[in-house]
């Protein structure tokens, strides 16, 4: 009876110490299956954005038993989807999914920027990434960015390199590459990805930082030559293309990745808890070739670690902005 006692005992101790952790998981999943949710893609369907917006909906509507409706907000750079969440309830119902410049580079950029990230937003995880790819036109004779650097060296100012726009993040990806390259290079901003791409397939233009999504086809075939990725790391999606820092140009690490937000207030539990789903979710095979069909690789972290990449990373782009004087258009 003693020894029935003491093992009873043991056991009613072990769940003292587990129930609190459990109730709290629990707790955190009540309130997310107490309602409907509302991912916000503050762009239009179709795009990298809109695409984790769904891949979280269905996940989310599967793991909680609540319909999940995405609302593509666009206008205003992404500003109008934004401010829908800003305002939103704070009870984990109400999502962002966003790019990284929205986060990192128009805080600074813009000078009558509307929102203060840290203070209004819960960061939450951050979702997928695709990586960046330095590409020439094969009409340049350019073939590694060893080469492209001592051209560029031997005549400053005269090679060019396309973007999507002043102050977008491929913009930046090339000042951050001149600056680390010790380089002169021309910046001749598009309206859009798609014309800027096609001046370099053209050989109009010989030089253009891109997401290696869409620029692959075009590598493989030829008609564009991958000087170098800009991550730490080959991508597994192109693995054959040396990274920059390989080539000698360290510090130029730029990826194009995307987040998940919550209104500020939203309780630490229900953070960690979508945090957690989203993980899952993007961890499902299925949903693992859903992403590499759009050359992106799951990311995810913890809310803290996230709410710290995006620090670094502001204040990495913070310094490029201030320091090459560029104004957003």
């Amino acid at each position: 009876m003693q020894h029935t006692f003491k093992v009873l005992a043991t056991t009613l101790f072990a769940f003292a110490v587990v129930a609190p952790v459990h109730a709290q998981t629990t707790e955190a999943q009540k309130q997310l299956a107490s309602d409907r949710f509302t991912i916000v893609s503050p762009f239009p369907p179709g795009g990298p954005v809109d695409t984790l917006a769904r891949i979280l909906s269905d996940g989310l509507a599967k793991r909680h038993g609540q319909p999940v409706v995405v609302e593509n907000l666009a206008g205003a750079a992404g500003n109008i989807g934004i401010e829908k969440v800003k305002r939103a309830k704070a009870d984990g119902h109400t999502l962002l999914v966003v790019p990284a410049g929205n986060l990192t580079i128009n805080p600074t950029l813009m000078p009558n920027f509307p929102f203060n990230i840290e203070k209004d937003f819960a960061p939450i995880t951050m979702l997928a990434k695709a990586p960046n790819v330095l590409v020439a036109s094969p009409a340049s004779g350019i073939k590694s960015a060893k080469e492209l650097v001592a051209m560029a060296k031997a005549r400053p100012g005269t090679l060019s390199y396309a973007s999507p726009g002043v102050g977008s993040g491929l913009h930046l990806a090339g000042e951050l590459f001149k600056q680390q390259a010790g380089v002169d290079l021309l910046h001749v901003p598009y309206k859009g990805t798609a014309p800027a791409l096609n001046d370099v397939l053209g050989g109009v233009v010989p030089l253009m930082f891109s997401n290696l999504p869409a620029t692959l086809p075009f590598i493989k075939s030829g008609k564009l030559v991958a000087l170098g990725v800009t991550e730490a790391k080959r991508s597994p999606v192109a693995p054959e293309i040396p990274t920059l820092a390989e080539q000698g140009i360290q510090g130029v690490n730029v990826t194009s990745w995307y987040g998940l937000l919550a209104p500020a207030g939203t309780p630490p539990a229900v953070v960690e808890q979508l945090a957690k789903d989203a993980a899952d979710i993007l961890a499902q095979p299925d949903v693992a070739e859903r992403l590499k069909a759009q050359g992106m690789t799951e990311a995810t972290m913890k809310p803290a670690e996230f709410a710290k990449a995006m620090r670094e990373e502001t204040a990495v782009w913070a310094g490029i902005v201030k320091s090459r004087n560029i104004v957003a258009e």
